[in-house]
């Protein structure tokens, strides 16, 4: 693809090597999480939310369980301004919650910010500056010193009107365009202005290293942080934050290895939403160390609830493969994936497993408020007898006997095929009793009897063709005294090749389901299902459904 040589790699390596992140296998904690929904993410939407809107969508991220919340940048403009005065007002923020306001490092502006704060409990003020080779040089035409300057004077101005107004603020700041500014240089420049807060363990102030544009493989971000982290002012006294966006494609990978590098922090949306390609999507961090037997704490068990309330505040739609959230996530179409996820399901529950290990599904689905029976296994011309028996079973508890699934699996493809469509539990079985269950044409049972002498004496009253018959016949058991009855008296040949019966579910008042193989005259298997209070009555309805099956696919030609 032509036009590759005007490009360059425009981040820098740090000075030293810086690969000891590398050693480690897992996040071992959460970060602590800020949302930047209703700054990064608003701000990027075609239509930004409205005033309510902003007021459901705050609502949704405490009820998440977002302890830090930037609301805005209220010096840039009225709507963010009016938002976050309706939040202290009305007394919309819980006490355990922190709002975090954005402002430039210039003068009026980080004073109308600490104009919009007034009688807010807590807050931390966000203050940046771009420090980039490509934005000094292009945008600002200023030198190194003029740029660090900029910094020292903003973070000078937070600490001065926090102490005038009396309030307990917390601290951060931003070297923004990070990832294209030498990294001895970002460090010098965030030194300086940890230099001027002078905190503390006890009053920690936020360096936030952002990926404001992606411009490296993962690995080079996470040897950034770990340099940064190891020669940063006062590191028992910062917290390390983390800022990506996914230009790359890279977001989560950014985070997941910066965290290992030593940062503490992520400031992220939900679902990624946020300029270009997005900021970093904090339901899949979170939902990744979820999956590593890791709290995440943050709350996800209803996630349908949540993209319902992102969809409808926003305007945006979650992609059906978004990780975790989107509807075909836990969806198996493939034959092969469908028996293993229902051969898992009930070994699992054979064996009363704790821990999950389910093939193909990394997460209980359960876990965020999906449901198994409509979620994970799903019916097309691509699935196999397996998934088709693991919906019937878990949504009607019919358990189909080993050697009819094959059958029922290829009469459902079939049907998904010609039909070009998935069919869903509720069409799977009506396909079901209708092709196999209960089947009374040509031949109805309408009563019967049976007297026990040297064999079992069957009396049959059945209609065939219209016509009410009375029929018996003799045999060794009730169903193949039904049967000879029905050879003897209808003509037909065929053997009983199998017979399978179960309970459809326990108690007294319980169904009871019967499947019935036969052999007809041509050598063809036809399986019949019946379904009745009573398993005798069940048992000879299977062996109807079974015969009239056989003798419709013979008038048919099939």
């Amino acid at each position: 693809m032509e036009g590759y040589q005007k490009y360059r790699r425009g981040y820098f390596m740090p000075p030293e090597e810086c690969l000891e992140w590398t050693k480690k296998e897992y996040v071992e904690k959460a970060p602590l999480w800020c949302s930047v929904d209703l700054r990064d993410g608003n701000q990027s939407l075609i239509v930004p939310m409205s005033l309510e809107e902003k007021v459901r969508f705050f609502q949704l991220l405490v009820e998440i369980g977002f302890k830090e919340i930037e609301v805005g940048f209220p010096a840039a403009s009225e709507t963010e301004y009016a938002f976050l005065r309706k939040l202290i007002e009305e007394d919309l923020i819980p006490d355990d919650v922190t709002v975090q306001v954005l402002t430039q490092a210039r003068d009026h502006i980080i004073r109308k910010t600490f104009e919009a704060l007034k009688g807010c409990k807590h807050a931390i003020v966000h203050v940046y500056n771009s420090t980039s080779l490509a934005q000094r040089e292009q945008v600002f035409h200023k030198s190194k010193e003029e740029i660090k300057q900029i910094a020292v004077d903003g973070a000078k101005l937070l600490k001065q009107l926090s102490e005038e107004c009396g309030a307990d603020y917390m601290f951060e700041y931003s070297p923004e365009s990070f990832t294209g500014t030498e990294v001895e240089y970002a460090l010098e420049v965030c030194n300086a202005v940890i230099d001027v807060w002078q905190p503390t363990p006890d009053k920690k102030v936020i360096i936030n290293l952002p990926v404001t544009v992606e411009m490296s493989m993962p690995h080079v971000y996470a040897s950034q942080i770990e340099y940064m982290c190891k020669h940063m002012n006062r590191r028992d006294s910062i917290i390390v934050s983390l800022h990506p966006h996914n230009d790359r494609g890279c977001g989560v990978a950014d985070s997941e290895m910066g965290l290992l590098a030593g940062a503490d922090r992520i400031e992220g949306t939900l679902f990624g939403n946020g300029e270009r390609t997005g900021n970093v999507d904090i339901i899949t961090l979170a939902m990744n160390l979820y999956a590593m037997g890791i709290d995440p704490k943050l709350d996800f068990h209803e996630m349908p609830h949540v993209v319902e309330v992102y969809e409808q505040n926003t305007r945006m739609s979650v992609s059906m493969r978004q990780p975790y959230a989107g509807k075909l996530v836990f969806a198996a179409f493939s034959g092969s994936h469908q028996d293993a996820i229902a051969k898992g399901m009930h070994y699992r529950e054979e064996h009363k497993k704790d821990i999950w290990d389910v093939p193909y599904l990394p997460i209980d689905p359960k876990d965020v408020g999906r449901i198994y029976e409509t979620d994970v296994i799903r019916i097309n011309s691509q699935s196999g007898k397996g998934g088709v028996n693991y919906v019937l079973e878990e949504s009607y508890g019919i358990i189909l006997p080993p050697e009819m699934r094959e059958s029922v699996g290829y009469y459902m493809k079939s049907i998904s095929d010609h039909a070009h469509k998935e069919l869903l539990p509720n069409e799977i079985y009506d396909l079901f009793e209708k092709e196999y269950m209960n089947v009374d044409c040509p031949i109805a049972l309408i009563d019967y009897h049976f007297k026990r002498s040297d064999h079992l004496h069957a009396d049959l009253h059945i209609q065939y063709n219209g016509s009410e018959l009375e029929i018996s016949g003799d045999g060794n058991g009730r169903l193949d005294a039904a049967a000879n009855a029905l050879r003897k008296n209808l003509d037909r040949s065929f053997e009983i090749q199998d017979y399978s019966e179960h309970a459809l579910s326990s108690g007294s008042t319980s169904k009871a389901v019967a499947y019935v193989k036969i052999l007809d005259c041509q050598g063809i298997e036809q399986w019949g299902v019946g379904i009745h209070d009573d398993i005798i009555a069940a048992s000879l309805r299977a062996l109807c459904s079974a015969l009239n099956r056989a003798i419709t696919q013979k008038e048919k030609g099939v």
